[in-house]
């Protein structure tokens, strides 16, 4: 008598342990990628050409041509006019002089 209601409980177990792990297994594969992981820290007070790619999102040694497209693209998710900072807008100008070698000097406006 007690041998059924013992296979009985086992496969209940079985059965809640299998949903708890498919429902585990569902939100894992949901979860929102991961994030970037930006740089730590604020803008340098003489910009580098190191720190100019990185805000343009290219290497050091990257083409003109590469440099005003890189710099078009992301002054129109920063712009000043479009609800962008104008600090950032001067951080981006900046490093686009600074990688087409265009810098007179020390930094922003800002």
């Amino acid at each position: 008598m007690a041998t059924p209601f013992l296979a009985g409980l086992a496969v209940a177990a079985t059965a809640l342990a299998g949903r708890y792990g498919i429902q585990a297994w569902q939100a894992f594969k949901a979860r929102p990628p991961k994030m970037r992981k930006f740089f730590e820290g604020g803008f340098q007070p003489t910009m580098t050409r190191r720190e100019a790619a990185q805000i343009l999102g290219l290497r050091e040694g990257a083409p003109p041509d590469k440099v005003k497209e890189a710099h078009r693209r992301v002054m129109v998710a920063n712009h000043p006019d479009a609800g962008g900072s104008h600090y950032l807008a001067s951080k981006i100008n900046e490093a686009k002089d600074v990688m087409l070698r265009k810098t007179k000097g020390g930094g922003s406006a800002f």
